[in-house]
This record gives C-alpha cells, structure tokens and sequence, in this order.
C-alpha cells in the first residue's frame, strides 16, 4: 500500500514538473509572439492578426467572415474589429453577397495585395527559416506537438466543437 501512493506522489510531484516546465515554454511562446507582432507593426505597419487575416484573404480569396475566422482560429467578433481597421486602411473592402445580402465578403484591394505580398511571415522570416532548416521528422513532431498542446489548453467545450484537423 505505501508503495502504491509513493508512485501516486512521485507521478504528481513528476506532472508538476513537467507543468511548471510547459508553463515556462508557454510564456516564453507568448512572450516572442509579442515582440515579433511589434517588430511586425514597426516594419509593416500590421499586427500579426492583421497580417494573418490580409494573407487569409490574399490565399482564400472573396471570404466570408466566418471563413476567415476559422482560418485563424480567432473569433468571428474579433475578425470584424480586425477588417474595420483593415478596411479604413484601405487594404481591404467589403461587399454583400449578390445571392443573399445577409452575406458579407471581403476581398483585398490593390493596396491590400501589395501590402500582403511584400509582407514576411506573421511569425517572422527568421523563424520560418530556422523551422524550414529542421530535418521533415523533427518540424512534423513539433507542429503535431504544439497544435496537441494547443489542444490540451482549450477548454472541453470548445474542443468539443472544434472539427478535426484533416
């Protein structure tokens, strides 16, 4: 019996390690996230979420909000902010759907292709490099391991909602 709740302890006193340790990881991600997203709006003048919404756009085409959203998996009212902001820029426009006006599409204008184009990449060029120099096995387990993480951190509702990533 002690031996049974010595390994129980020793098990917990391990997944606190290993918590604090992820926690660490976790803060350090967000922590370069921050400085590449200013880095981002001093050179280009665009927020990361900007950046990754006006690529959206320039990869999926006239999209919906809702497509957008789930693109990159930010919430529907905070893509709406996002495109005010893009669109008083003028790098995007908005129009209803000619079908069902109830439907709003966005595109990008000249400005916003332009801008979209010469961009680097919302996690920086410098990053995508060092990712692009990993051997195939090694980047295929970290991006399995950080979308996993990133799964274990949202809540059971939302992951219940989620669709599986093909």
């Amino acid at each position: 019996m002690d031996d049974v709740r010595t390994n129980a302890e020793g098990l917990r006193e391990f997944l606190r390690s290993d918590l604090k340790t992820i926690e660490k990881a976790i803060r350090r991600i967000v922590r370069a996230h921050d400085l590449q997203s200013k880095a981002l709006t001093k050179s280009v003048g665009l927020t990361a979420a900007q950046l990754v919404l006006l690529k959206g756009i320039a990869e999926l085409g006239e999209v919906t909000t809702t497509a957008l959203s789930a693109y990159a998996d930010i919430s529907a009212a905070t893509v709406v902010t996002i495109l005010d902001n893009l669109e008083e820029r003028g790098l995007i426009e908005r129009y209803r759907s000619a079908h069902d006006r109830r439907i709003v599409h966005t595109r990008l204008t000249a400005a916003g292709t332009a801008k979209a184009t010469a961009a680097p990449e919302p996690l920086g060029d410098a990053f995508a490099d060092r990712l692009a120099a990993l051997a195939a096995p090694e980047r295929d387990a970290m991006v399995n391991g950080i979308v996993r993480a990133a799964d274990l951190l949202l809540p059971a509702a939302i992951l219940a909602k989620r669709e599986p990533e093909p």
